[in-house]
């Protein structure tokens, strides 16, 4: 079952929430007070954010106190170490990113509005 997409299908609706860039008129039954699991986020990014530093230090360590007849290897440690640190990076970044718009709500900042 196919469906046909009109011009309103295409119109941004504003939102009073950060972060919906692109967002379309609502089709489906989501609620219209539908928010953002900001608090999740942090909570995620909180815990999230030393388990993987963590990682990343014991895998690199582990990795360099190894030989190479070991197992497992130093290769395979070592990128244990690089996809913690990643996921580190982003977890970071999402603590960023989930603390500037909370600030930002608190300060009672509503975004701009698109016509």
């Amino acid at each position: 079952m196919s469906r046909r997409h009109t011009q309103d299908d295409t119109a941004r609706v504003p939102r009073a929430r950060s972060g919906t860039a692109g967002r379309r008129e609502r089709t489906g039954t989501e609620p219209v007070t539908a928010r953002s699991a900001l608090k999740l986020r942090l909570v995620l990014s909180v815990a999230g954010l030393p388990v993987f530093v963590l990682g990343t230090v014991v895998f690199a360590v582990w990795a360099g106190a190894v030989g190479r007849q070991d197992v497992p290897d130093p290769t395979q440690l070592t990128v244990l170490a690089v996809i913690c640190g990643v996921l580190a990076l982003f977890a970071a970044a999402d603590l960023v990113v989930v603390l500037l718009r909370l600030a930002r709500e608190r300060a009672g900042h509503t975004p701009r509005r698109d016509a």
